[in-house]
């Protein structure tokens, strides 16, 4: 008889993100303290499957070979190696040059005129990693879905109209880098879906706030696909239509940028999508809300409105989660971040005592447990 699979799923955005293609796997190569201690993270979390956000690479994901070397001499290096014989580098829009100018000054030019923000093309892309085989060629991406085929989108306005022009709509995807849905193949048989997305950030804009909408609709887009039949209007690069099939496993992860209580984002869209039934309430507000005690050491300095306990970022925000289907089981949950005085705690404090984003990231791990019955 089968026993019951239990597995850790996280997302971590590790801020591999460089300013010069090739930056990052140079790094890699010279053996840099911060993907060391990226590596020391992950290892002693554990996770089997990790979605790493902010992980450049060459844009279209042809070339993993630094994405190998982040896992065979970081990864899977000294005592607490762990080994991910399943890796994927996903296609990013970020950075990719647009043909128009996309605030209507001139021409074209890096990063503002992105299809995704970006001073080259993969910056802040994403990758997956697994123990499990991805079953790549399942998979569906909205990377080219339009933003204005969205219904009711929320397009960003200015006195006389739309922000964008019609030209740019024509052009312009929602998905400011990707959105994915990965089958993952389990041992027990099943598939869970892996839906995974880096939405834009609600800062640098002006008053249409563009970004703003932007991160509200690719919120959205996932939010459509886990219900039917509201995903109808889908279409994924491949040409299917449609959202997630009814009664799929599914996780949806990534660094959301949004936080359901403060920051300057429309928070209806996170607190909606936070609040859905088709989502285990235990972990997207209940009990079982990833949470760790790292953040309270700032409390002193903010003037958030939400508790320390939730938060995956320095500046005192939940931005990053890994949210299960409401039919999935979760034993245990939690945001990697230890107090100052800690073991690791120099992986995120500096010898201050403030956060120390050159020593990994400026956001924290978030894991979830889950147990599968056969």
């Amino acid at each position: 008889m089968m026993l019951p699979l239990k597995m850790r799923v996280a997302t971590f955005n590790v801020a591999l993100n460089r300013s010069q293609p090739g930056k990052l796997a140079a790094d890699l190569a010279a053996d840099h303290r911060q993907p060391q201690n990226l590596a020391r993270i992950l290892q002693h979390v554990r996770p089997d499957i990790v979605l790493l956000n902010e992980f450049d690479h060459d844009g279209e994901g042809l070339n993993d070979g630094h994405l190998q070397v982040f896992c065979r001499d970081y990864l899977a290096k000294g005592e607490q190696g762990i080994d991910y014989p399943y890796c994927y580098l996903v296609p990013t829009n970020t950075g990719m040059l647009s043909p128009l100018s996309l605030h209507g000054q001139g021409r074209p030019s890096l990063p503002a005129d992105g299809l995704g923000f970006g001073a080259f093309h993969g910056q802040y892309g994403f990758a997956v990693l697994s123990r499990f085989p991805l079953l790549l060629e399942q998979q569906r991406s909205f990377r080219q879905f339009l933003w204005r085929d969205m219904p009711n989108a929320r397009l960003p306005q200015k006195e006389l109209g739309c922000y964008y022009s019609a030209d740019v709509l024509n052009i312009l995807p929602l998905s400011s880098k990707n959105h994915l849905d990965l089958p993952v193949q389990l041992p027990n048989g099943r598939v869970l879906h892996l839906l995974a997305c880096h939405p834009a950030p609600p800062i640098n804009e002006g008053p249409e706030r563009r970004n703003s909408c932007r991160n509200h609709d690719e919120l959205r887009l996932w939010h459509d696909y886990i219900r039917s039949p509201q995903g109808h209007y889908l279409i994924d690069d491949s040409g299917k239509q449609g959202g997630l099939e009814a009664g799929a496993d599914f996780v949806i992860l990534g660094d959301l940028n949004a936080d359901p209580t403060d920051g300057d984002g429309f928070r209806e869209g996170i607190q909606g999508l936070l609040a859905d039934p088709a989502l285990n309430q235990s972990v997207a507000l209940g009990r079982l809300r990833p949470a760790a005690r790292g953040g309270f050491a700032l409390q002193q300095t903010n003037t958030r409105m939400g508790s320390p306990k939730y938060w995956t970022h320095s500046q005192g925000l939940r931005l990053d989660y890994v949210l299960p289907s409401a039919g999935l089981q979760a034993l245990a949950s939690g945001v990697y971040w230890p107090e100052r005085n800690k073991v690791n705690a120099e992986l995120f404090w500096n010898k201050r005592g403030w956060p120390d984003s050159r020593a990994s990231s400026d956001h924290r791990l978030v894991w979830v447990d889950l147990i599968f019955e056969v």
